[in-house]
């Protein structure tokens, strides 16, 4: 029997707090090839922190039938045109889907399925995502506040960062006069 200890998630913010949450945060200088405009984002200060996501992972990754628990906190901002945004990912095993819950702000989950067919989705507080799975996810920042949401995900799923790091999403989401395009998608 694994014995856990709860932790503490403030439901108007998404913060977590208490033993074994652990944090990381992405800069612009972490985020090369992400953006479609790369001269735009070596213009922004390296140490800009895009997002940070605090996570509380019970089980050992790789775990089968375990479940992980996270917040991410997406700051607004463009790059070019683009909005501020994750780096995106398949699970490395593609059966596994994953919940988002938005809990403040305004944003857009960025679905893409293996044939490159992509969408987006409105999120705003209240909102409930399923990302189903084989499909890779992003969530970018539409809004001018601090998008944050909860995710839930298999502790077995895995993150594949370096598909979409090669070969990108099918689509771009801009800001195109304030709203949110999605450009090239099907």
């Amino acid at each position: 029997m694994i014995l856990t200890r709860p932790i503490c998630m403030d439901l108007s913010t998404g913060v977590l707090s208490g033993l074994g949450v652990e944090e990381v945060s992405r800069t612009i200088s972490d985020l090369a090839g992400v953006f479609g405009d790369e001269q735009a984002r070596l213009a922004l200060d390296p140490t800009i922190v895009v997002y940070r996501v605090q996570s509380y992972l019970p089980a050992a990754n790789g775990t089968e039938g375990g479940l992980f628990w996270g917040t991410t906190f997406l700051q607004p901002g463009l790059v070019g045109d683009e909005y501020f945004m994750t780096k995106g990912h398949f699970h490395a095993k593609r059966d596994r889907g994953e919940y988002y819950v938005t809990s403040s702000g305004e944003g857009a989950l960025i679905l893409m399925d293996e044939d490159r067919r992509t969408h987006f989705e409105p999120m705003r507080p209240g909102s409930v995502h399923y990302v189903p799975a084989n499909t890779a996810h992003r969530v970018a920042n539409t809004g001018a506040s601090v998008l944050s949401f909860f995710a839930c995900w298999p502790s077995d799923a895995g993150h594949d960062y370096e598909t979409i790091l090669h070969d990108g999403f099918s689509a771009r989401l801009y800001c195109d006069n304030g709203r949110p395009k999605l450009v090239g998608a099907d």
